[in-house]
């Protein structure tokens, strides 16, 4: 392999780590985080995160750099507008699983001592395994809108790196290594207080609703900005 080449790929997984840090990619992940009681599974959630990211990413990008061509200006946007729905509706999902798990307190006396007793109203009658396999499939599904999100700047970026679409390709699937890789780091670390909140039902959903409403928040200010601060309103009516 060229040496220079190389150092290409070494740029291009390291921009990959990089990436998977953006704020808008680390607040959709930590939406899932915050609902998983296995630190294995926070894990789990950042790579099929990453799995997601990398194929479309590869998908779109080598298709769009074999034919030499650009993805419009006005999809781009639109695609990065749909990043910030995607968001507000993860952290409204978030919140509303916190009133799923509603808190039910009672109370009763034993020897003049009252003792208060805190239950899990948890109605679900999803099983464990289907409920992980939701869980990866969101993460699979969000990494997937982000990767449509980011082919647009993914294809720029490596059009003016590589010769040809075969070393874009391998370019590609190494920056989706770092992606993936960076991801997995950051899910595991963003589960911890949430798996170690669990014994503690009220703490942890007071960070569950948190996350959604940080998911929340930051997907209004994204779509704003994108709408109204880059005009992308006015290419739509255009």
């Amino acid at each position: 392999m060229d040496h220079g080449f190389l150092q290409i790929l070494i740029l291009g997984f390291v921009l990959g780590m990089k990436h998977a840090i953006e704020p808008d990619h680390i607040i959709a992940v930590s939406t899932i985080a915050s609902q998983s009681k296995s630190l294995w599974r926070s894990t789990l959630a950042g790579v099929f995160w990453g799995i997601g990211h990398t194929a479309t990413i590869f998908i779109v990008g080598i298709s769009f750099i074999w034919i030499k061509g650009e993805i419009p200006e006005t999809w781009a946007m639109s695609l990065e507008f749909l990043v910030g729905v995607m968001l507000v509706v993860l952290g409204v999902s978030t919140i509303l699983s916190y009133k799923k798990n509603k808190i039910h307190v009672h109370q009763h006396e034993h020897d003049g001592v009252v003792h208060n007793h805190f239950h899990d109203r948890h109605h679900s009658h999803v099983h464990p395994k289907d409920e992980k396999k939701i869980s990866y499939l969101k993460s699979l599904l969000i990494g997937f809108i982000h990767g449509l999100a980011g082919s647009a700047a993914m294809i720029i970026l490596t059009m003016s790196t590589v010769h040809n679409p075969f070393e874009g390709a391998i370019y590609i699937l190494v920056f989706g290594i770092g992606t993936t890789l960076s991801m997995l780091t950051f899910t595991t670390l963003i589960g911890i207080p949430f798996v170690l909140s669990a014994k503690h039902v009220q703490m942890n959903q007071s960070l569950t609703i948190f996350a959604g409403a940080i998911s929340m928040i930051f997907g209004i200010y994204y779509m704003y900005n994108l709408g109204i601060t880059e005009g992308l309103f006015k290419l739509w009516v255009q």
